[in-house]
């Protein structure tokens, strides 16, 4: 085909003239960028290829990454993983080849992306996630996603999400380049979170709060704590920025409380940035020695009315038939110190009670329905699902039958895809239910969960310490979002003057 072929079949000419009348018109200080942006427009973009590579995550595990090509750019996206994974849950493809990364390579993973997600997926419209989606349960054909791998679709999920966006020209996009905005091309399409806000049916984005890690325990770090994580949430912060100097303020403070009391060798942090203080050498007195630390951070950093306390207390973990084992990480004195469900329903009233603690995760083992339902009905605090529920359908069903919790905690990588995602959190909001979108304790740097956490208006995120560039990365996107929507309020408010 020649060049005057090919620029009549699809009409360029005239889309170029179009495009430069319109410049015109616009009066644009940047002719040559409005132009591209004009054409761009003016060409339905298609997915044209789908690349994946395997990665390492936060804890140097392998992990898959991926790069969605479109006729309009490349998207990138890489996907979490956890410690453990429960029955209900969509299952990763590992390699299981013990000679290489411990059998937990994803080469697999990678060649079911490479080979036939790929073709699959190839000439599809990136802004139709749920076809998207549908396509790659389809191919994959089995409940979990086990066949392709669960880490497979996501990461392509993700990235078909990313560039879906990036079709989705705003209609406001040329009036506030030419306002100024931030001077970021990320204004010229249409933010991340507000694509996932119109895939999920809501266009009121919200801020969430939060629920920074301070200090770790339980399979996450090499200390004595039974219970995984000890965390804080700025809920008197006026702004999302401001609960993120509160947090890190919070957290350099219980970095001294702990060198002054323990030394420095207690400042060691664990899998998600906490610190993992071996405070005491009584299981039960460490849960209060723990709180006792981060109470008196929050009192340093002048925030004693301002910052609250949220557990994760992962109590499958040490869950031994119907009693829990305290001290279940130290070998001589495991075994001596169980505590009924009846006991535990105790240690959390009386903590409750002495510390500001708001939210408690996983109180009981993810099997023992009776006793999360019955600590869920005192009303004492939010009552997080996360072992219990495994971001599954069909476990959230019965929790919100059975009055079982009332919050969700969302791990993206226990769903499989996005369209999945976006419909539990619908099933945990219309039961009216808090949603906690959260981590992974092996993290990538991308800030995906962020702009998801927006979008969906889920209230709060979980994203670990307020330390390590994985970590941070989500917390620093949301803060972007932040300014963000201060500018575009900014902006309708000029907006609405130039066309009044």
């Amino acid at each position: 085909m020649s060049v005057q072929e090919y620029l009549d079949k699809h009409m360029l000419s005239r889309k170029l003239e179009d495009a430069v009348n319109a410049a015109v018109r616009a009066k644009t200080p940047d002719p040559v960028l409005f132009i591209s942006n004009h054409m761009k427009k003016s060409v339905q973009s298609v997915i044209t290829k789908v690349k994946a590579r395997q990665i390492l995550d936060s804890r140097g595990i392998p992990t898959v990454e991926v790069d969605l090509h479109t006729n309009k750019g490349v998207f990138r996206a890489s996907v979490p993983s956890g410690d453990s994974s429960g029955m209900y849950e969509a299952v990763e493809l590992r390699d299981g080849d013990k000679g290489v990364y411990l059998g937990n390579g994803v080469a697999k993973a990678v060649k079911n992306i490479n080979d036939k997600i790929s073709e699959a997926l190839v000439g599809m419209d990136p802004t139709l996630q749920s076809q998207i989606d549908q396509a790659m349960i389809d191919l994959d054909k089995t409940e979990k996603k086990g066949e392709l791998g669960a880490n497979a679709i996501l990461a392509v999920s993700i990235a078909a999400c990313k560039a879906g966006a990036a079709e989705k020209e705003a209609c406001f996009s040329q009036a506030f380049y030419l306002l100024g905005g931030l001077n970021n091309k990320k204004f010229m399409i249409v933010p991340l979170y507000r694509h996932i806000a119109d895939l999920y049916g809501k266009v009121s984005p919200m801020l969430p709060v939060p629920a920074f890690t301070v200090i770790s325990g339980g399979k996450h770090a090499g200390n004595n704590l039974a219970i995984q994580e000890i965390m804080i949430l700025p809920t008197g912060a006026n702004r999302f920025v401001e609960a993120l100097q509160m947090g890190t303020e919070t957290y350099h403070h219980l970095k001294a409380v702990i060198t002054e009391k323990y030394g420095t060798h207690d400042c060691n942090v664990g899998e998600s940035g906490g610190f993992a203080p071996n405070v005491s050498r009584q299981a039960i007195l460490f849960f209060r020695e723990a709180l006792d630390l981060v109470k008196e951070a929050i009192r340093r950093a002048g925030y004693t009315d301002k910052i609250q306390i949220a557990l994760d207390v992962a109590a499958t973990n040490f869950c031994i038939g119907t009693r829990y084992d305290l001290d279940f990480k130290s070998p001589q004195k495991s075994g001596q110190n169980f505590l009924s469900a009846e006991d535990m329903v105790e240690l959390y009233r009386e903590l409750c009670n002495d510390f500001p603690i708001v939210s408690i995760e996983d109180p009981f083992d993810k099997e023992d329905w009776e006793h999360i339902k019955r600590f869920s009905s005192t009303g004492i605090c939010q009552v997080v699902g996360d072992d219990l529920l495994m971001s599954n359908a069909k476990r959230i069903d019965r929790a919100i039958l059975e009055y079982a919790c009332n919050a969700l905690l969302l791990k993206i990588n226990q769903v499989g895809t996005v369209t999945e995602v976006i419909e539990v959190v619908k099933q945990a909001k219309e039961a009216h239910w808090g949603v906690v979108t959260s981590h992974r304790c092996g993290e990538t740097i991308d800030s995906f969960i962020a702009d998801l956490s927006v979008g969906l208006s889920v209230g709060q995120i979980k994203a670990g310490a307020p330390c390590r560039g994985e970590r941070l990365e989500k917390y620093i996107q949301v803060s972007f979002l932040f300014l963000m929507l201060m500018e575009l309020v900014h902006f309708c408010g000029l907006l609405q003057i130039l066309t009044c």
